[in-house]
């Protein structure tokens, strides 16, 4: 039996912040997330007789199951350790990852890998969780278990797919499907644009930073995420009512107060590249990482897109397809096909060159 699982990357169009239980628990939070069809994979394969394994395409890097009962903060992959040892995963399993974007880029990945692992784990353990089961579980693993300075958003996002608005509170996570029409959902789609820096980082400074300013009562910091929330409500608004200049525009202003939160937000080379794509057409972006790292999305008019493009590639920026999700996480089973055997003396192919012919024109 082979295990398959995915799940989908994401990307916030306002709220983001306020996913963290240090706001959230106080305030109450709002995030409006898009799942993209970009994905994070997990493959389970049996190994009999064989230690478990992790294998991250992305990282390189083989782990083997250690000797240890302690998987979370030993050696690398740390992540994936945790998942596993809350299975209680014992060995006679090949844990394979693989993703569709760098590590680090900025879309919620580490959510993905959690979601992805623990729906295809969940399986082979003969459990069929829900989204909202996998999601709240991936957030206690990584909030709870492993203490990361992570909300949950991602977790959410790859969960469900779509274009959401999920609201945080110390009662629960609800997830609301956006109320868009078919020409407005068609028409978001082609305005928007997303470009790849170049390079991964880490977002846990910034998250480390926001908490723990949202724990101290920092004024300035919970006004700010405050701000955030209110241009996460009136997102929501702009997009259901299918004004999508004024879409643009509050991605701006999010921008601007998300830059005030933190140093770490953006680089001078960032906010190079942001006011180049305002002067070339764009209204609005965003970017989805930190310091020098992650991806940019911007929202432009069709008749500016060439000018961004060019401009920004120029800088050494790269334009990626993508589309929206809708799916959230999957799961499927295959059965390795059993063929039956040829005789030898069948396996034994002649190879003619082919005829020339003249064509006549």
């Amino acid at each position: 039996m082979i295990i398959m699982s995915r799940a989908p990357v994401q990307i916030s169009f306002g709220g983001g912040g306020t996913d963290l239980p240090s706001y959230y628990e106080r305030y109450g939070g709002l995030v409006i997330s898009m799942a993209i069809n970009h994905y994070v994979y997990t493959i389970l394969t049996p190994s009999e007789g064989v230690p478990l394994c992790i294998i991250s395409a992305d990282c390189h890097t083989v782990v083997p199951r250690p000797t240890c009962e302690d998987l979370i903060w030993d050696g690398d992959l740390p992540l994936p350790k945790a998942i596993v040892y809350h299975f209680n995963v014992r060995d006679g399993i090949t844990v394979f990852l693989a993703s569709q974007v760098p590590p680090g880029a900025g879309l919620g990945s580490s959510g993905s890998v959690a979601v992805s692992m623990i729906k295809a784990l969940a399986f082979w353990c003969g459990l069929d969780l829900s989204p909202a089961e996998v999601a709240e579980l991936a957030c206690y693993i990584e909030i709870e278990k492993m203490d990361m300075p992570v909300g949950k958003q991602d977790q959410y996002a790859a969960a469900f797919g779509g274009l959401n608005c999920i609201t945080f509170t110390k009662h629960g996570v609800c997830v609301e499907p956006l109320n868009l029409s078919p020409d407005t959902l068609q028409s978001l789609r082609s305005h928007l644009m997303l470009f790849f820096t170049g390079t991964s980082h880490t977002s846990s400074a910034i998250l480390h930073h926001q908490r723990q300013a949202s724990r101290q009562g920092d004024p300035t910091a919970v006004e700010r995420l405050h701000a955030i929330k209110e241009l996460g409500l009136a997102t929501k608004d702009a997009l259901e009512r299918g004004d999508l200049q004024e879409f643009g525009e509050i991605l701006h202003q999010s921008w601007l107060i998300k830059r005030e939160l933190s140093d770490n937000v953006a680089t001078p080379f960032i906010d190079k590249c942001y006011a180049t794509a305002l002067e070339n057409g764009a209204v609005g972006g965003k970017i989805s990482g930190a310091d020098s790292g992650g991806f940019m999305l911007f929202y432009c008019p069709e008749k500016r897109q060439t000018d961004v493009t060019e401009a920004l590639e120029n800088l050494g920026l790269q334009r990626q397809d993508f589309n929206f999700d809708t799916e959230g996480v999957q799961v499927m089973q295959a059965i390795p096909w059993q063929r039956t055997p040829y005789p030898l003396e069948e396996l034994t192919f002649s190879v003619t060159r082919p005829k020339r012919v003249r064509v006549n024109t």
